[in-house]
């Protein structure tokens, strides 16, 4: 059964074909990534376009270059950048971010095409876009860094240990975490996703949490605050 289109509430999202539905995850790191004083955005993995639609929502000025290899979620992407209100400023590109000429950027986004899982899905599209297939953690870093304006922006997000690892890694390369959100389901519930914000600088850190839904099952103030601009 086909996904049915998520919508927004400046544009809508068709998942037909895509390697991944909609998820929070996306959500999340769209609302929360900075966007106020940047001019060119990289999304690595773009999946179904719903990032640099967020991304070109939130900064009028903002032109977004997007990568993906999946060849049916890109023609998904197409279509929901093609309906949106912003189809001039943003480019999406069949390639791997290993191929991608250009920039450089002042802001590169990814929900990373990688879960280091133990079980691997069956299903070789939704394998590719969900492990280290296509695209290692240092493989990421590297072309971020490659990229990457020297005072640009990399965010992501990440399951809780592969994140750390994550963190880890790109310290070794030159790549500095400077904000880290944990990010919770419930409050009873342990940290699930980390939203992480990186530079070449080793600026100092920042550290705090969210909680997405209440001990009542609804959606938190700060959850509601941050997507408030995006949800119906």
């Amino acid at each position: 059964m086909a996904s049915p289109p998520f919508r927004f509430k400046k544009f809508e999202i068709k998942q037909e074909g895509a390697a991944h539905p909609v998820g929070t995850d996306a959500v999340l790191l769209g609302a929360w990534v900075p966007v106020e004083g940047m001019r060119h955005a990289l999304d690595i993995g773009a999946g179904t376009g719903i990032l640099s639609l967020m991304l070109a929502q939130r900064n009028a000025g903002l032109l977004i270059d997007a990568v993906e290899i999946h060849h049916a979620s890109v023609v998904c992407a197409e279509e929901n950048i093609r309906r949106s209100p912003w189809p001039g400023r943003i480019n999406i590109r069949e390639i791997p971010v290993q191929q991608l000429e250009g920039g450089p950027y002042d802001l590169i986004v990814s929900n990373p095409p990688f879960f280091n899982e133990t079980i691997v899905s069956p299903d070789e599209h939704r394998q590719r876009a969900r492990t280290g297939v296509s695209l290692k953690p240092i493989e990421l870093i590297r072309h971020v860094l490659r990229l990457l304006t020297a005072d640009g922006v990399f965010c992501a997000i990440l399951p809780t240990l592969e994140g750390q690892r994550f963190q880890e890694m790109a310290t070794l390369e030159g790549l500095y975490c400077n904000n880290s959100v944990s990010a919770r389901s419930l409050p009873d519930k342990p940290v699930e996703r980390l939203l992480l914000q990186f530079s070449r600088k080793p600026l100092p850190f920042h550290k705090s949490e969210i909680v997405l839904m209440t001990s009542a099952g609804r959606y938190s103030e700060t959850f509601t605050a941050l997507v408030q601009e995006f949800y119906l």
